[in-house]
Formats: structure tokens, sequence, C-alpha cells
């Protein structure tokens, strides 16, 4: 029989740099949402990916993570806690930067001090920079912390992924695989159809209101020919869920219309969305709050 290796490979950085992108790029498949608004990601969501080489067989199992912040809720210290379980159990850390860096990344680093795993430093988004400031950037990252590789790429147009994955791979264990063949990630299907609804909130909304809403799918109900999905969308304020939903319930209707959409391409099948907005007073901020929302 063939070896099998297998590992951890956990994805982390400061928010906005790219590492949703580049986690749905691995896998390819859309596993994460992206939006243009920093924090979009809140929990560690894995992606499995299955192969084989002449040698050997593998199953690498990527965790994208919410980006490294210093915590102001308790919500963020729970998606801090995501990050530090990630580089735990981590056989191999990608730590992403962008060439937009400013110099401020310390935070991060003090993070990862302490890994004892294999660090490749990525520097993303080289699409919008000249060969000039991406050596810059690479000199720089030399000068300042010490990790295995330094690979630059643009994760949104697949430049240099391929040769991100073979170097992911030559730091794999031997290893049996850790989920079955046919899984694609560890996450349930609730978890994404609450996420996508999350990401057209995020994407139709300003200031704080992405940031103080939560979704919790209430009901999944799988026939034949259809998904039937109930959403819970909890925001903080009385004011916020008007607007939230916006004049006679418009911009509601818009998020769930785009949602619904992205459902139906996710999982294969017609959904019927159904959305309720609750008010749940300063959610971000009680425990007891987060740990019933997943958290």
């Amino acid at each position: 029989m063939k070896e099998h290796r297998a590992g951890f490979i956990s994805i982390v950085g400061k928010p906005n740099v790219g590492k949703s992108t580049l986690m749905n790029a691995l896998v390819g498949e859309k596993l994460s949402i992206i939006t243009s608004k920093a924090q979009t990601t809140r929990h560690r969501i894995m992606g499995i990916v299955n192969g084989e080489m002449p040698d050997y067989d593998f199953q690498l199992v990527y965790s994208d993570t919410p980006g490294i912040i210093k915590p102001q809720y308790e919500l963020h210290n729970a998606m801090m806690e995501f990050v530090h379980g990630s580089l735990e159990d981590a056989d191999v850390v990608l730590f992403v930067t962008d060439i937009y860096e400013k110099y401020d990344e310390e935070d991060v680093i003090q993070k990862l001090k302490h890994c004892e795993s294999p660090i490749i430093l990525i520097i993303n988004k080289i699409d919008l920079a000249t060969e000039e400031v991406i050596e810059e950037k690479i000199q720089h990252w030399k000068t300042v912390f010490d990790p295995k590789i330094i690979l630059s790429i643009s994760a949104l147009n697949n430049v240099g992924v391929e040769d991100l994955l073979k170097q992911v791979i030559s730091f794999l264990p031997v290893h049996p695989p850790y989920f079955p063949k046919d899984e694609l990630t560890d996450k349930p299907e609730r978890f994404f159809a609450a996420e996508l609804v999350r990401e057209k909130i995020f994407t139709n909304y300003k200031k704080e209101i992405p940031y103080s809403c939560e979704v919790v799918i209430t009901e999944f109900r799988e026939s034949d020919d259809i998904i039937k999905v109930s959403s819970e969308i909890f925001v903080e304020r009385a004011t916020q869920r008007a607007i939230l939903l916006g004049h006679k319930g418009e911009r509601i209707k818009k998020v769930g219309i785009e949602a619904r959409i992205e459902m139906e391409k996710f999982f294969g099948k017609k959904v019927f969305l159904e959305q309720y907005i609750k008010v749940e007073p300063d959610w971000r901020q009680q425990k007891a709050k987060l740990d019933r929302f997943g958290y």
C-alpha cells in the first residue's frame, strides 16, 4: 500500500488580507464567505482536500480563521480562541499578509512566536503591486520574521496557489486520514446557510449593522426537490432592527433573495428561505448568549 500523509494547515493573519479567498482557492469550493469588510470570518472553518501523488496519498485539512485583532467584545475573545485552537493543532501554519501591509503585524507575530510548526509566510494580492513593491515586502519579512518559506501569490487570480500546495504537502507528516475521504468540511449544512445570509447582510449594509447581526438557522428541512430554510437574524437594538428591515421590509427582502440564490448554488437545489429579525440586547458582550450562538 502507498504511504499516506495527513495534517492540519491553519491560515492566520490580520483581517482583510485574503485568508478566506485563499482557503476557497486551496479547497476549490466556496466554504468561507467573502466581503470587502474586515472581520467577516467569525469561526474556524475547515476545508478538506484529498489527493494522490505517485508515491503517496494525502489529506489536507485547512482551517480558515478570524483575523487577529485586539478584542473589544466578548465575541472577539471567542473569535481569538478559534485562532488559538487552530494554531495548537497545526502541522503547518500559513501566515497571510498582503502588499498593503503597513508593518503593523506585531500582534500576529507575537501569536506565532511560540508556534513550533513550520510557518509559510504568504504575501497576497500581488496582482495589485509592481515587482519592486513585491520584492520590497519580501526583503522586509526576511529581516523581521523567520518563516520556513516566503511565497508571493494572488489568491483571487489563483497565481502561486499550486506552488503553495506543493510546499504544504512537503511538510505533512505520515498519518492516516483524519476525516472520511468523501467529506469536504467539518461544518453542517445549517452553518453554511447561516453564513450565506450573514454574507448578504455584510454586502448590503454599512457601519455597525453587519457586526451587530448574528444568524441562526432554526429549520433546515430537505426534500427531493427543495430545501426549506428558516433563519433568525439577531440584532442588539430595536433601531438596528428597523434599519435591517428597511422601508416596508424591502432591504431585508433583498438580502433574502440574494442569500437564496447563493444557497441554491451551494446546495445544488431549490431553496425556500424565511427570515425573522429579533432583538437580543448586547449579545456580543454576553458569554451565555455567545455559547448559545455556537461561540
